[in-house]
């Protein structure tokens, strides 16, 4: 007979957008799940074999699309300017650090954005040589970004050479990486609401970049503010858009029509409003903040009634934007953008998975890994309860203990 074991639910939210289900029983055999269908008290299976969780929600492990693991969300900029030319030493015991506060949160699996010297793609590359399959967080990552000389981006990654296109510059380590993340605009203004950058390629050279990219079974991700940014961007086939502020009704045409992924990171300026200095002249600051984030929620609802396909991202590791909580966070606002709780459950689960390629997490169904979430709170509680995990259920067995025990 089969490892046969049986896990009782109060709810359960499985990711794929359908309604919360109430009192469902999962049977789980060899950590796969069996079965799914609704508890009842007369069809009840041996009580000894029964995880009673039915004061829980269950739902699916989370997954960050934007994070740099190798910073800390400081906001002490001495702090914020040493970590950018910290050595790979001080960066892993970093890494793993943010690692841990993930998986606290139930993020089990990140997509990197990059850093100037790399050290999270080296951080991974060093453990998948050392094949330690017992970490649960599954990592993404790309090494460093691509910006134009001379633009923003220094801080997370490197231009091409001077005989160098950036095709050809991108091609000598693609082998290594997980995918590409390009930068194509600027920063927001803090001061000026709605002002836009120049594009930083053209969309001939993200057109090479794309074919390079799917010739080698890789994903661009693209962070792109502003509408011609956004635009050439799209036109060029990139697989997702990261902030995309600013980016109009049109772009969000395009992305629904394409399939192209928008990771809207709302977050970031959530955490730029609670941090800000509030006296004197950064009164007119905090204003556009504000602003920036108003407008920022507006597209996400209009991305909602458009049909465009969101994950979350939270750009993690930037100032006050915390590793793991800020995922919740960013749930809250795809919410107040008014996406409901499954909706915005199914962007920061499934969708990000699919997304990363990942096919261990997503969707909680028949026939799939038990990998998913207990929240000790019905479904109204969440998401401020995802800070408070019951437990964390890999392949039908509780690894929160364990793993915690070994951080």
């Amino acid at each position: 007979m089969k490892n046969r074991h049986y896990i009782k639910a109060g709810w359960m939210i499985d990711g794929s957008g359908a309604p919360i289900q109430k009192q469902v029983l999962l049977t789980v055999e060899e950590g796969i799940i069996a079965d799914i269908e609704r508890f009842k008290e007369e069809d009840r299976p041996d009580a000894a074999l029964i995880t009673d969780l039915s004061r829980c929600t269950i739902l699916p492990p989370l997954v960050d699309c934007h994070v740099h693991l190798a910073m800390s969300p400081s906001t002490d900029l001495q702090v914020r300017q040493q970590q950018l030319n910290a050595s790979y030493e001080e960066c892993k015991l970093r890494i793993e650090e943010n690692i841990h506060f993930l998986f606290s949160y139930g993020v089990l699996a990140v997509r990197d954005g990059g850093g100037h010297f790399g050290h999270t793609l080296r951080y991974k590359q060093v453990r998948d040589r050392k094949g330690n399959g017992k970490d649960p967080v599954i990592l993404k990552a790309t090494g460093q970004a691509w910006y134009q000389t001379g633009r923003y981006g220094a801080f997370i990654g490197e231009s091409p050479g001077r005989n160098d296109t950036l095709e050809s510059a991108i091609a000598k380590g693609i082998d290594s990486v997980d995918h590409i993340k390009l930068i194509n605009s600027g920063l927001n203004s803090l001061t000026e609401f709605g002002k836009e950058t120049e594009p930083q390629f053209s969309r001939e050279e993200l057109q090479e970049l794309v074919k390079l990219a799917n010739k080698n079974d890789k994903k661009v991700m693209v962070h792109a503010n502003g509408r011609v940014p956004v635009r050439l961007a799209l036109e060029a086939g990139c697989h997702s858009i990261e902030h995309g502020f600013f980016m109009g009704k049109g772009n969000l045409r395009q992305m629904a029509n394409r399939g192209t992924v928008w990771v809207p990171t709302a977050v970031t300026m959530k955490a730029l409003l609670e941090n800000l200095d509030l006296t004197g002249d950064r009164q007119g600051k905090r204003a556009v903040v504000k602003q920036n984030l108003d407008h920022q929620l507006e597209q996400m609802a209009q991305a909602r009634q458009y049909g465009v396909q969101l994950a979350i991202g939270t750009d993690a590791g930037g100032s006050g934007i915390l590793h793991g909580e800020s995922v919740a966070e960013e749930i809250k606002l795809f919410m107040k953008a008014g996406y409901s709780l499954v909706e915005a459950i199914q962007c920061a689960s499934t969708n990000g998975a699919k997304l990363l390629g990942i096919e261990s997490i997503g969707v909680v169904a028949k026939g799939r890994p038990a990998n998913f979430l207990v929240a000790r709170a019905t479904p109204a509680m969440l998401p401020r309860k995802l800070s408070y995990l019951e437990a964390i259920y890999l392949n039908g067995k509780s690894c929160a203990t364990e793993f915690f025990n070994k951080i």
